[in-house]
């Protein structure tokens, strides 16, 4: 029976381009669980979009002394053309600053607030006396007074990952322009976050068995140790959603409290796009809808405690206001598998500081899916991981074209050359046949295993494997050398290797998408395993916005062991992959300390 499958990605903030640790931290996961699902049959919904609100935004619009909106759309595009170029199948990549956005953010704001679980309260908050306003807490920057880290963020530390109660920073000062800001008094509302903590924890519990051990730990032991404050999820701005109460003009929702509802915004864009009304309730209110949060580690207590909470508080009310149905809630999250961080060369990924692997710059060199196969291999799942061009170039020249994409070129060349451009007939198979048939088709329940349980590092790896037992299988029945003495000995060892090459094309085509679609055209088949995606202009209330879609309708989707007949018409075939010279290890490390100085 089809499942919906909400895959909820993290939304980048429109203020720096995106690298690879960001892409194996959220994007590419959440794209390789998409894709196994959809293949499954499951009923997909892969959703983001860009998080045009945050503070990051309105520091770079300072900082480049330009209007946010002219800002956000430039990154919101860039954003787009990079996904696409990774192939990233978003059903819909949107963004925070569109009319139904608003509309759905205001909606949980006043469902909260009829639930009575949002008050006023007026306390201190940063003030700028050189800016004549108030700083939102990432303009403040400062000691944190819990690890003495010097650059804490007033609202969170980066160093020992704590959120901090803004007003405690320690030597604090302007970002915008270092100036010393003081403490004034401005009132806002609050989450009462404490009457929702019994249930958010019990919530957790009942997660804890299959979520991952960073997940849980973490998220736990926090409300364990402090329990779920009270926070502010209004701020003195004059750019995001305005608080839809009377008299509370020039405040708008606090940007943590806004962007993840991005998560719910986004499927009714989606619906009302497509004309579908209100399909998008068969992943929000259906119980038996799987939610499943794609974030990297310095999200996760925002995701995993605060988001169930704004879900719980809602409960029925969201759904009366909204739509006007009563007795509907809105489910929580299945799983929240987060990754850690990916490293570079030894060091931290710093934007700041120019130490990164872009990803515009990659595709400018090199092809999407070697990015995503050493993306997934070296993917930080339980700790932080390493990016090395040295140990890139390895396993693409050792792993990606040795092991795989010579075993493809080299069986699929020789069928087409010697029988015919045809699968051969193999007449009786053998027990050796037999067996490689067999464990490669055994792939399909392993794979698929640790697919569910977004386990993708040892799902590559199984795959991968096979495709080292179907070499051993090659050099054991030797139909290159066959073919000479034994036509028929030859036809059955090229028939079986092209049945698991099949097979492993489809194990491999949600991390290796490109390479999977070149394969499965290769043996014939007329249909692509996937979709398309089309971007398109959409007119609002608030101005045009682009957005990134996703059409399965020619996708022939299949996750089942081969079924090639004798008889089926092969195409030749190209190299799938590249082998890379040595140099370009010295030339990509180079390449990055020249930038990092630049």
């Amino acid at each position: 029976m089809s499942t919906p499958v909400l895959v909820a990605v993290a939304w980048p903030y429109a203020n720096a381009e995106i690298h690879v640790g960001n892409i194996t931290g959220a994007y590419l996961p959440a794209d390789i669980v998409a894709r196994y699902h959809r293949l499954k049959g499951n009923r997909v919904l892969m959703v983001s979009g860009t998080d045009s609100h945050g503070t990051p935004v309105t520091l770079r619009a300072d900082a480049e002394g330009k209007p946010v909106e002219e800002v956000y759309k430039r990154f919101h595009e860039s954003f787009l053309d990079l996904f696409q170029k990774c192939g990233l199948t978003y059903d819909l990549f949107t963004t925070t600053h569109t009319e139904n956005h608003f509309k759905v953010a205001q909606s949980v704001f006043l469902a909260l607030l009829k639930n009575g679980y949002l008050y006023t309260e007026t306390r201190p908050q940063w003030y700028s006396p050189a800016l004549n306003r108030f700083l939102p807490d990432r303009y403040i920057e400062g000691t944190c007074y819990l690890c003495g880290y010097e650059h804490a963020r007033s609202d969170q530390c980066d160093k020992c990952g704590n959120v901090l109660e803004p007003e405690k920073l320690l030597n604090p000062r302007s970002k915008v322009d270092g100036s010393t800001p003081e403490l004034r008094e401005t009132e806002h509302y609050y989450l009462d976050l404490s009457k929702l903590e019994p249930e958010v924890a019990r919530f957790l519990r009942e997660r804890q068995h299959y979520w991952r051990e960073t997940v849980s730990r973490q998220t736990l032991g926090q409300i364990e140790s402090e329990g779920l404050k009270s926070r502010p999820i209004t701020r003195d701005l004059d750019w995001g959603i305005p608080v839809p109460v009377q008299g509370w003009e020039g405040k708008c929702l606090y940007v943590w409290f806004e962007a993840v509802i991005g998560y719910l915004s986004a499927p009714v864009e989606w619906a009302n796009l497509h004309g579908l009304g209100d399909v998008w309730k068969d992943w929000w209110v259906n119980p038996e809808s799987r939610t499943i949060y794609f974030i990297g580690k310095d999200n996760i207590f925002f995701h995993a405690a605060w988001w169930p909470a704004q879900l719980l508080g809602m409960g029925e009310t969201f759904m009366e206001i909204f739509t006007g149905e009563k007795g509907q809630k809105l489910v929580l999250p299945y799983d929240v598998p987060a990754n850690q961080f990916m490293n570079l060369e030894g060091d931290k990924i710093s934007g700041s500081r120019n130490w990164a692997v872009w990803g515009h710059d990659f595709l400018s060199r090199y092809d999407p899916d070697p990015l995503r196969y050493y993306l997934t291999v070296n993917m930080p799942e339980m700790r932080d991981t390493d990016w090395d061009w040295e140990d890139f170039y390895k396993r693409n020249n050792d792993e990606l074209v040795a092991t795989w994409g010579n075993l493809a070129n080299r069986v699929l060349s020789f069928a087409v050359k010697h029988f015919e451009g045809k699968v051969p007939d193999p007449g009786p198979l053998t027990a050796l046949d037999e067996d490689i048939l067999r464990r490669v088709e055994a792939g399909f329940e392993s794979v698929s295993a640790e697919l569910e349980a977004v386990h993708l590092r040892n799902a590559l790896g199984t795959a991968m494997a096979l495709a080292t037992e179907v070499n051993r299988y090659l050099d054991q029945t030797a139909p290159w050398k066959e073919i000479k003495t034994d036509r028929q000995a030859a036809a059955r060892a090229i028939y079986t290797a092209l049945r698991c090459i099949d097979s492993l094309s489809i194990l491999l085509s949600p991390f290796l998408p490109f390479s999977s679609e070149k394969l499965h055209q290769y043996f014939g088949y007329e249909k692509p395993l996937f979709g398309k995606q089309a971007t398109r202009t959409v007119q609002d209330s608030l101005g045009e916005h682009t957005v990134l879609l996703y059409d399965p309708d020619d996708a022939s989707g299949r996750w089942e062991p081969s079924q090639l007949q004798a008889g089926q018409p092969l195409q030749a075939p190209q190299p799938l992959f590249k082998k890379l010279d040595a140099s370009i290890v010295e030339e990509e490390r180079a390449r990055l300390h020249a930038q990092r100085k630049s």
